[in-house]
């Protein structure tokens, strides 16, 4: 057997792009090329790793098994790689994170990483707490940083930050800078996050602990799109500190005060339990104030 580096490349781009065209631009092949080197693995290895469906091509059985130990493969070649060329110093991660990690808490975080090791690669998108765990789950990012919490067997779970959400105001809502009642609260109406995100999971059972059933008014995505809404006056709206410092500072958001609710909650960085752990996630895990 004479299974080659370029063509457990080929198979783990086909794996995280769902398309050999995709996967041919992401490891500078032509579609050619690649379509020969993903045939020739499924060759040696005497099976199919991919399930045809519509235009996508999707991880069998046998490619599932195969994607860890072939992620991990490239991983210590990069790691052998990046050593010969600057001491090991320099590394190529993939990164997703929730919205509200991402634009508080991460910039910090990569700046001092690339302060560190100059001449690292570090990819970063955002997605609410569901999208990471599927990002990671599929193996198409190395880390995930999340606000919301994780059931997933395959997911090892690192505590890390904490962190508290706000119930908030526009400053002419009748509840604006107020301590409220259970009752109160019961008829406001509210701006939120989408389903799916940590935000929204950690207020919701917030919520059902103090036996209230919020009234939706708006469904938003981004956290800025909510802050102006609820400037405007169309609800309440419920999101980190970290996202809402400023506005109360500037008077543009009032706090509305419920020591009824438990808002409390856990930022986690997240890893795969069969990701390799490379010498650049177990440095940017260090920078995290955190060792495995």
């Amino acid at each position: 057997m004479k299974v080659t580096l370029r063509q457990l490349e080929v198979f783990a781009a086909v794996a995280s792009h769902g398309q050999v065209t995709r996967a041919a631009d992401a490891v500078a092949l032509s579609q050619a090329a690649a379509s020969m080197a993903l045939a020739d693995l499924e060759r040696q290895l005497d099976g199919r790793l991919f399930d045809r469906v519509g235009r996508q091509l999707l991880l069998n059985e046998q490619g599932r098994r195969l994607l860890p130990r072939a992620l991990e493969i490239l991983d210590r070649v990069r790691d052998l790689e990046s050593a010969a060329r600057s001491g090991g110093s320099a590394f190529d991660l993939k990164l997703g994170a929730s919205l509200t990690i991402g634009n508080h808490l991460l910039p910090g975080l990569l700046a001092g990483m690339q302060q560190r090791h100059p001449g690292s690669r570090l990819g970063l998108a955002l997605h609410n707490t569901a999208q990471v765990v599927a990002e990671l789950l599929a193996f198409r990012i190395d880390l995930g940083f999340v606000e919301g919490p994780v059931q997933e067997a395959a997911i090892r779970r690192l505590p890390w930050h904490q962190d508290r959400l706000v119930v908030f105001a526009g400053p002419g809502h009748p509840l604006a800078g107020r301590v409220v009642t259970q009752a109160e609260l019961a008829g406001a109406g509210w701006v939120l996050r989408e389903r799916g995100s940590g935000t929204r999971e950690v207020f919701e059972r917030a919520m059902a602990n103090a036996t209230l059933s919020p009234r939706l008014a708006l469904e938003l995505e981004q956290p800025e799109a909510i802050r102006q809404c609820v400037r405007r006056g169309l609800g309440l709206g419920c999101l980190s500190r970290l996202e809402l410092q400023e506005s109360f500072d500037q008077g543009s958001l009032l706090p509305v005060h419920t020591p009824f609710l438990d808002l409390g909650r856990e930022f986690l960085i997240l890893v795969h339990r069969e990701r390799h752990l490379s010498q650049g996630l177990l440095a940017l895990l260090a920078l995290c104030g955190l060792e495995i």
